[in-house]
């Protein structure tokens, strides 16, 4: 390449070329981003189940519109259980739109940087408008399968790549960014449940939705500010950071308090090496992040454990909501504790992200035996429940990556924001095969 790229050395600060203005617009910027790149995610899998109605398809669970994603909702079909169950769990649904995504998060860290940013958020772009558009037009179940396929790709792409795009800019582009996120599921849900319900048939609401993937590109080409040497339409072989004010920060290794200070001094030395990193570094750098991954992991897998496994076995029949609507307003309500986490980063950080991951499993314990011994009264405990359970899990996905952000050097930042994201999706994965047999057991009895 022909140019340098220079990380800011100091990403709680605006760089020299970086006033308000700017600040404001990259800000503004990754939070579309997060919007559009996790809006397919959110409506398709509702969508895909309306369109498979239409076509005739024999399709045992009740499409629900305002169903946010990953989630399908019904009737017991038919079951004799003395749980009100869908014959197929949720989980199967999940594994379908998040195994695309842990593939990438898997793979594409160690290869990614050879793909300019530029080509990736076409590629994110490409792929979600095929989703809408396969999706819409199907007529088989692979069909719409393979859309959902496509959708997944945009996202798990997406994710990785906006997450390493943030160490270019000031770190404050991390809290929009994961606010963005939030605001996909509750702005995705109701926005196909409104032009639905209005009227429009799901394949002209998909088409309608075709302006978030023209809104991403507009966020990424035309609204964020770049830094002049930034390498939009090239591949970065070769990089060369600031390492003035590299000692500030405490490189990603493992080691004791004492040593310390002497991984800043070793950081800093390393901070002003040039070059790509090596498999060796890049497998010390995964190494080091297991403390920030394994946490956040486990948060996600609690939290999908819930939401795949036991939300739709919590149902009240004296409530004066219906099955459906109990379950469609337990998602709802999950989807707003994670956006007001998600956007609470501005106000507070937690850097014990285990803590988190502990409350999350406490979570799951506690509903796991509601469920068993039906010890809730009213589905009013449970709306609250899941509105924690959701500021649990937006809370620990924005600390994340802001502390990974601060504590790593810059020579390593961009690899292990991508590699970080491997986190969420390996937990989701993980519930959604365990969610099977806990919801074949309950549905048995």
């Amino acid at each position: 390449m022909d140019q340098a790229v220079s990380v800011n050395a100091d990403p709680d600060m605006p760089s020299d070329s970086e006033g308000h203005g700017s600040r404001w617009r990259n800000w503004s910027g990754f939070w579309l981003l997060g919007l559009c790149n996790n809006f397919a995610y959110v409506v398709m899998l509702s969508a895909a189940h309306d369109i498979l109605k239409q076509q005739g398809s024999h399709n045992s669970t009740s499409p629900t519109p305002a169903t946010v994603a990953l989630h399908v909702e019904g009737g017991n079909g038919g079951n004799r259980s003395s749980y009100d169950c869908n014959p197929v769990s949720t989980a199967a649904v999940l594994l379908a739109d998040i195994l695309p995504t842990l593939l990438i998060k898997l793979s594409a860290p160690f290869f990614i940087h050879k793909l300019p940013y530029g080509f990736r958020v076409l590629v994110c772009v490409a792929t979600a408008i095929a989703s809408f558009l396969v999706v819409s037009f199907s007529s088989t179940v692979w069909m719409s399968t393979l859309g959902v396929i496509f959708a997944s790709v945009s996202s798990g792409l997406g994710e990785l790549s906006f997450l390493s795009l943030t160490v270019f800019f000031s770190r404050d582009v991390l809290g929009g960014w994961g606010s963005g996120t939030g605001g996909a599921g509750v702005a995705g849900a109701l926005l196909y449940s409104a032009l639905t319900q209005s009227g429009l048939s799901p394949r002209d609401t998909l088409l309608i939705m075709l302006v978030v993937p023209v809104a991403m590109v507009i966020s990424y080409f035309f609204l964020l500010v770049f830094p002049p040497s930034f390498p939009q339409w090239k591949c970065r072989e070769a990089e060369s950071v600031r390492g003035g004010d590299s000692q500030s920060r405490r490189p990603l290794l493992d080691g004791s308090d004492e040593e310390e200070e002497e991984e800043r001094e070793k950081g800093a030395e390393e901070d002003k090496v040039t070059g790509p990193l090596t498999l060796i570094e890049k497998l010390h750098v995964i190494k080091g992040l297991l403390r920030f991954v394994v946490p956040l992991g486990v948060v996600y897998f609690a939290e999908y454990f819930i939401n795949q496994g036991l939300l739709e076995l919590l149902y009240f029949p004296k409530f004066n909501l219906s099955h459906a609507e109990q379950y469609r307003w337990y998602q709802t309500l999950y989807q707003v504790g994670v956006l007001v986490s998600r956007s609470s980063l501005c106000c507070v950080k937690i850097s014990r992200i285990w803590a988190l991951s502990l409350l999350q499993c406490v979570n799951a314990v506690l509903l796991f035996l509601s469920v068993y011994y039906q010890l809730l009264p009213s589905a009013w405990l449970v709306f609250v429940i899941v509105i924690y359970e959701g500021l649990l899990g937006g809370a620990a996905y924005v600390n994340t990556f802001y502390f990974i952000s601060k504590e790593t050097g810059d020579r390593q930042r961009e690899f292990a924001m991508a590699t970080a994201s491997v986190g969420d999706s390996l937990g989701i994965a993980i519930s959604g095969l365990i969610a099977f047999p806990v919801h074949r057991y309950f549905c048995s009895l």
